[in-house]
């Protein structure tokens, strides 16, 4: 009996040790992979235990998946957090507009789908400028899934559309001439313009990682890239038409909604923020002193925000 004693310890102490060093790994680190959606490969990145609660995380432009990198490492231990790239966008598939429609509404289902064939059933969506059209989609149409919403300047009001930094885009909508199409190239798609909207409106610009605006910036230049998100501004329109629908899903489904709206956003401004209290009796409010991509200043502020809120509401 004793000889199997030490034997048998040992065993019970590599075991332990294995299953520690398994939920660590399964709660604390980031992983990544793709998945086949309608013939393409959706990129994504992942963190924690899928049988925490869910959190789908929806990216803006001109970034990816790799703008909710903080969230992803700080959120895991009780959170479960899926962050995929659209197609066109990040590590995902880049198909030409030939094999391709982008649209929001395409964008919407590529998403929706690849949610469903995760395995993703019940979710809180964080939504971030396009991350807003292609999350209300989902959630109008899928009700009964959707625990919350989380919003960092993503926007559903016409009162949150700055007129005069989308002036170009609203004239692209009537009027799509290449004259006006290379105005719009050379005012958004260059890389001082990338750097431009990670740091207009911040506090700090030094303190922003230049990763972000390299990053986005090499992937726009891609062969091809102008012609696919110059379809997505003019289609940004329809989502201007949807509006309507999506308030009047706050006001019938009451999903709790977090508010966490960088002020000093040149696109979606302060006003965009306060009109979802008109909509929405369960609303946790919050405005940061920080521009469009408030993560990269305050993530720290907003992952903290993010767990309080969903605990308060115990959602599971």
């Amino acid at each position: 009996m004793s000889k199997c004693t030490t034997p048998l310890r040992f065993l019970l102490t590599v075991l332990i040790f294995v299953s520690a060093a398994n939920a660590q790994a399964l709660s604390g680190d980031v992983r990544y992979g793709t998945e086949k959606v309608d013939g393409q490969e959706i990129f994504f990145r992942e963190a924690g235990d899928p049988s925490n609660p869910a959190i789908v995380l929806l990216h803006g432009f001109p970034s990816s998946s790799h703008m909710y990198r903080e969230l992803l490492a700080s959120l895991s231990d009780d959170y479960y957090l899926i962050a995929p790239d659209y197609p066109g966008f990040g590590n995902s598939s880049f198909p030409s507009k030939e094999e391709f429609t982008y649209t929001f509404d395409n964008l919407a289902k590529v998403v929706n789908t690849f949610l469903e064939k995760k395995g993703v059933k019940k979710y809180s969506i964080m939504m971030q400028d396009y991350g807003a059209p292609i999350g209300f989609r989902i959630a109008a149409a899928n009700p009964e899934r959707v625990q919350s919403i989380i919003t960092q300047n993503g926007n559903a009001y016409e009162v949150g559309i700055n007129k005069d930094s989308w002036a170009p885009i609203i004239q692209y909508w009537s009027t799509p001439t290449k004259e006006l199409g290379a105005i719009i190239e050379k005012n958004v798609y260059s890389a001082d313009a990338m750097k431009w909207q990670y740091t207009h409106g911040t506090r700090n610009p030094e303190s922003i990682l230049p990763d972000n605006w390299i990053l986005d910036y090499a992937n726009i230049s891609r062969p091809g890239q102008t012609e696919i998100q110059l379809a997505l501004f003019y289609d940004y329109q329809n989502n201007v038409k949807l509006y309507p629908q999506w308030q009047a899903y706050l006001r019938k489904e009451q999903p709790p909604v977090l508010v966490v709206w960088g002020k000093n956003d040149a696109f979606f401004p302060e006003s965009g923020a306060e009109a979802f209290k008109k909509d929405v009796k369960d609303i946790d409010y919050n405005i940061l002193n920080t521009g469009h991509f408030a993560l990269e200043e305050d993530h720290a502020i907003i992952s903290e925000k993010i767990r309080h809120f969903l605990a308060k509401r115990k959602i599971k």
